[in-house]
This record gives structure tokens, sequence and C-alpha cells, in this order.
């Protein structure tokens, strides 16, 4: 052996076993420092809790781990500081870390991997990762949610169309479809809050798969660490990536929320609907054409959907085929959910700001809410309310009305009386009261319906929340 390879193999935290250092290629495919550096705080943060229960039972000195806190304490310093100096021969965060606090404090370093493992370290690290990310991005959520209740506000009574098939269906106001997101992203938002409850048991002391031979108090270290309490299970423990797939299955959910709108956003502001107007922060312009206004802000916002599905798929597929316990496959959890928590971020960040400054064209959401023959529906419930027909006759009848009307090439209200009597002679002119849009709107006063008195309950329920 080479004297570099002996100096490869030397410095190893698992150096013992093996007599020379791993082929260039395997260091590459083993090496995760690249990335999971991203949990350097949560290493520290968790070394610092083990180390004090550690010494609080016995099982290192005091002196040993006040050495370590100072040790760990400067490490947080140099890498805040981008002082830090990483290893990829050291492999990840955990053994730069120790590699380090070897270097600083000498061998009361080595006292700090006692009644623990790779394993369990990194499933604690990843967790609370996980765990804060989640936390940010329900605080982001409630924003983006207020931001949507000040616009359905803003415009209880502003008519627009209603589609279904992406054709005109009936008329509502834009504070309704506003109101419908709300729905949609409080539901991410409860998702995300299930998730951290769900995800806030601590994994650090279950070691490689078994637990540990020494006497160590886990509900300490779960508390120090504002877990609520320890994981029952230590296969489990280090093996469950659960957390980590329910958020990117949050994360796919709301993005796809997300790109629904960003979808409406981009036709709606289109020349043809010219229903919003982007504002410059969120908009982009030609190379060629000076004329344009793009959404782009939109259209990735739409995109990033495509990622974070990605990332989910990724990660359901790693873990479909492990046995119990940990794998060296799941080294290759991070990487997509790291990439997957900033898509998301960025994603909501970007709506939240498209949603609290783009321009509503009302007039033109008037005009179209009217088009289609919007109404239809009022015309025949008017048949079965007032005339006495069975709805299946009112609806044979409307559709006869609508037929007239688009062969004449005008609206449902443009039909004389004598036209619509002579479809059903129990029509009198009181059919036109509900034949407009403001009518058609107003009416719709069953609970969660359109009418605005209804609206404004809605943003009365959702104003409650303190966050919003």
């Amino acid at each position: 052996m080479s004297e570099n390879e002996n100096n490869k193999s030397s410095n190893k935290m698992w150096g013992g076993r093996f007599g020379s250092g791993p082929d260039a290629i395997m260091e590459e495919i083993n090496a995760s420092i690249d990335f999971d550096k991203k949990l350097y705080a949560q290493d520290i943060e968790g070394s610092m809790a083990h180390a004090q229960m550690l010494a609080d039972n016995g099982i290192i000195s005091a002196e040993d781990r006040e050495k370590i806190a100072h040790g760990l304490n400067t490490i947080l310093s140099e890498i805040e500081d981008d002082t830090f100096q990483y290893s990829r021969a050291l492999e990840d965060i955990h053994m730069n870390v120790e590699a380090r606090l070897r270097d600083l404090i000498g061998p009361a370093a080595g006292r700090l991997h006692t009644a623990r493992s790779r394993n369990d370290q990194v499933a604690l690290d990843f967790r609370m990762w996980v765990r804060a990310e989640l936390t940010k991005n329900v605080t982001h959520l409630e924003k983006l949610i207020s931001a949507f209740v000040g616009l359905a506000e803003e415009h209880v009574d502003t008519v627009m169309p209603g589609f279904t098939h992406l054709q005109t269906a009936q008329p509502v106001t834009f504070g309704h479809h506003c109101m419908a997101y709300v729905e949609m992203f409080a539901r991410d938002r409860t998702r995300m809050l299930d998730c951290i409850d769900r995800l806030n048991e601590c994994p650090l002391g279950a070691a490689a798969l078994a637990g540990t031979g020494f006497d160590t108090n886990r509900h300490q270290v779960a508390e120090t660490l504002g877990f609520r309490e320890p994981t029952r299970n230590s296969l489990d423990s280090v093996s469950d990536r659960d957390f980590a797939l329910e958020f990117l299955s949050n994360a796919s959910i709301c993005a796809t929320h997300m790109s629904r709108f960003a979808e409406e956003l981009v036709i709606w502001s289109t020349p043809q609907f010219n229903f919003v107007r982007m504002s410059d922060s969120f908009s982009t312009g030609s190379s060629i054409m000076p004329q344009k206004k793009n959404p782009d802000a939109a259209e990735l916002v739409r995109a990033k959907t495509g990622r974070i599905n990605g990332a989910n798929i990724s990660l359901l597929t790693v873990m479909k085929g492990l046995p119990l316990a940990y794998s060296k496959d799941m080294q290759e959890d991070k990487e997509p959910v790291f990439d997957a928590a900033e898509s998301l971020e960025l994603a909501i960040l970007a709506l939240t700001g498209m949603v609290s400054d783009m321009h509503i064209n009302k007039d033109a959401m008037r005009a179209a809410a009217g088009s289609g023959f919007s109404t239809a529906t009022d015309l025949a419930d008017w048949l079965v309310r007032e005339a006495g027909l069975p709805f299946r006759d009112a609806h044979h009848v409307t559709g006869a009305a609508v037929a007239m009307a688009e062969e004449r090439n005008i609206e449902l209200h443009e039909l004389s009386l004598e036209d619509l009597q002579g479809l059903n002679a129990s029509i009198t002119k009181e059919i036109f009261s509900v034949l407009t849009v403001d009518a058609s709107v107003n009416s719709r006063k069953s609970y969660g319906g359109t009418a605005p008195e209804q609206v404004r309950k809605q943003i009365a329920h959702w104003q409650k929340h303190n966050w919003v």
C-alpha cells in the first residue's frame, strides 16, 4: 500500500475494518457531503443534545461534554462564517463534523458517538430539517391564503363566468372563485400541520437498528430537541422515511393547486380573455417582439409542479423495495426532498406576489359572464319554481330557447316574450328578472354558493383565524 493509500484509509471513521481506501468511483458515488451539508445545523443541535444526555447519565464525563459543546459551537461558527473545510473523502456532514471535532478537542470527540449510529443520526437530522420546512411553509401558506381572502373581499360583487370544461357554465363572482383557492390552500396548510404532528417523534438513540446497551435517556433528548416523544421501535426509527414521503406528497398536492391557478392566470392574461393584467414585477418581455408581456412567473409556478411530482415518485421508488432496516439506497432521499422544498417555497412566494399585485379587469369579466347563454340554468330553474314543470321538461324547454337564440345570434335575455311563450305558454314577463348575470349570481344563496352574501360569510369565516 502506498503512503497516499494508507493515509486515505486511515482518515476514514470506519477505516479499522478496511486495509485500503475506496476506489475513486466508489468515493464519488458514496459521498453525500455536496448536498447533505445542508443538515449541518440539525446535526450539531442533535449532537449537543446527545452529549448532554450522555453526561447527565454518567456515560461520558462532564469535562468531555464541555469540550464537545465548545468544539461543536466552534464548528457551527466556522460553517456559518463559510470557513469550514468540507472533505468529500469523509463522505457526509456527520463525519465531516466529527473529524473536525477531533481536530479541535482530541480524543474526547470520539466519545460523542457513544450510544448512537449514523443511521439514527441522519434520521434525526433529516426529520428536524423536514419539520422546519413544513413549519416555514405553513407560514407561507397563511400569507397566500390571506392574499386570496383580501382579493375576494375586494371582488365580492365582481361578476365573471364560471367554467366547466373551460366552457362558460354559469355566472359566479370573482370573490367566490378566489375563495375556492382559500379552501384548497387551507387544506394544504392542515396537511402540513398533520405531517408535523406525525413526524414529531425523535429517532436518536435507536442506534444502528437494535437500540443500545448503554443506559440512555431518549425522552430527555426528545424533549431537548422539541419532539413530542421518542420513536418506539428501533428498526422503524432508522428505516422510516414516511415523513419525507408525506412531505413530498403534501408538496405535490399544494403544487397542483398552485398550478391550477397559475394556468388560469396564463389564460386570463391573454388578450382574448383580458380578465387580469399581471404586474411588471412578475412578467417578462420578448427579445424580438416588443409588444409582448409574458406571464412567466405563472408559467414557472406551473412547471415547478413537475419537479415536485418527480421528487415524490423518485423517493417512493427508492423506498419501495428496501428490507428493514437501513440501506444505502436511503442516501438518495435527501436531494429530491431538498429540491422539492426549494421549488415549493419559491412557487408559494411567487404566487403570493402575483395574487397581491395583479390588476383585475372587471368589465371584461362582466362581459364574458353573460356570454355562452350562461343564465340558461336560471331559466330552467324559473320554469320549475314558478311554472311547476319537472326539471327534465324545463331542461328541454330551455335547450330549445338556447337553440333559438343561437340561431339568431343573440343572448337569452334578448329573446322576446312571445318567442319564449311559443316554447312554453306558462312563461311570463317575470322570466326576464332572472336572465341577467347579476340576478343569476344573487340567486345562488345556498350555503357555500356564489351569491355575494354567501361569499361574505365565507370571508368572515376565514378572517376569524388570527393569521388571515
